[in-house]
């Protein structure tokens, strides 16, 4: 599988559309549609999907809780922002989900965002406080999951006899996702977590973050496994592509732009979210940051802000050369979301040479190419590997 063990799609609980930074072509995050596409990426072999947390989402927890059940493979890594629940309760929400979902739970911990945002749930820690806050929520939720009797007493948790009494299935606990750029998050990586997670930067500025993340493993004799965001868009052609991308920003006013970034370095303390902004600067003449590495998105999206562009191929050499470095895991998206599924599907998995499973037929009513004929869905196959230390 080139390198790839699992290859991940994205939920849009903010809302879905075919152009980004204009309300045309709009899409809500209703329970049916998100529905529709957990469904259809579960059948198109999709390892797992992302769901998001933040002001602009539907709560993650609900929402997976609300579509679990209508698929039959299909990971949920969902989202928790330490700050805004307590860790035993985290561990109880975890633990529940894990057993109900038979062990399809992964956790994807937040502590990143702008400071105004968090101000609106109550969080008013600096950048390095919410990382020492995160550092102490994880140990407790690690621990109560583990089956621990649990007495902390911490700068920002204390608890006195704690436990979790119904067990999760997955052993110790379902597995723990982290993304962030600064030496507090690579530290807290190093230190907790199963697999860390980067943005789509360049490879090489990739590969100074891998570096990172695993000497800090290497202080505690951990091993850590790496992914990568990023949004995907893949045609038949080069050309096909790239005005698909372009289309993409089409209706983007200079403005909303403008305004995007005030918000994403200004407003924010994001480590990442500076080293998104600072491929591009807000400029739509310099986006291509790396060779099919595409910087649009981020021209008004937090976050996520690169996508790869190109044919089949292309696409897959360029993912090759993340997976060199030491990325297993794809966290992929598209707008909207639920083609793109598809396009992933049938153009760009047989040449990552996932697992032919069968050729079917969407329904008539598919947006997907006006309801025609599709070929070559894949279904991924789960491999199985040690769990990290």
């Amino acid at each position: 599988m080139s390198g790839i063990r699992d290859f991940y799609w994205f939920l849009p609980t903010g809302g879905d559309g075919i152009y980004l930074g204009s309300g045309d072509g709009q899409r809500p995050a209703t329970n049916r549609y998100l529905r529709e596409i957990a469904e259809a990426v579960d059948r198109l072999g999709y390892d797992g999907v992302l769901l998001p947390t933040g002001r602009g989402c539907e709560d993650a927890w609900t929402i997976a809780s609300s579509i679990v059940t209508h698929t039959e493979r299909l990971r949920f890594l969902v989202a928790v922002r330490p700050g805004t629940v307590l860790p035993s309760e985290a561990a109880r929400q975890a633990s529940a989900f894990d057993r109900l979902s038979e062990g399809r739970l992964a956790v994807n911990v937040v502590v990143g965002g702008r400071p105004s945002e968090l101000a609106g749930d109550g969080i008013f820690l600096n950048h390095d406080e919410r990382y020492a806050q995160a550092h102490e929520f994880l140990r407790v939720w690690r621990a109560l999951l583990a089956g621990e009797r649990v007495d902390f007493n911490g700068a920002h948790y204390d608890l006195k006899a704690g436990h979790v009494p119904f067990p999760p299935v997955q052993e110790p606990h379902p597995p723990l996702y982290l993304g962030g750029s600064s030496p507090a998050a690579q530290a807290l990586a190093g230190e907790q977590v199963d697999l860390y997670l980067t943005w789509g930067e360049p490879p090489a500025h990739v590969a100074e973050k891998i570096a990172g993340v695993r000497a800090e493993a290497a202080k505690h004799g951990r091993t850590v496994r790496f992914g990568i965001r990023l949004h995907l868009i893949v045609r038949e052609t080069e050309a096909e592509a790239w005005a698909a991308a372009e289309k993409l920003i089409s209706r983007l006013p200079d403005d909303v732009i403008a305004q995007a970034q005030h918000q994403q370095t200004v407003e924010s303390d994001s480590v990442g979210q500076q080293r998104m902004s600072a491929l591009h600067n807000g400029d739509r003449r310099k986006l291509e940051v790396s060779p099919n590495l595409w910087a649009g998105v981020g021209l008004v999206r937090g976050g996520a802000g690169t996508a790869l562009v190109g044919d089949p191929q292309t696409v897959a050499e360029r993912l090759r050369e993340y997976t060199a470095l030491g990325i297993d895991t794809v966290i992929a998206s598209g707008f909207p979301h639920l083609e793109e599924a598809y396009r992933v599907a049938e153009l760009l998995f047989p040449v990552l040479e996932r697992e032919r499973v069968a050729t079917r037929a969407l329904p008539p009513e598919s947006p997907f190419l006006g309801g025609g004929s599709l070929s070559g869905v894949f279904n991924g196959r789960r491999l199985t590997a040690p769990r990290p230390n």
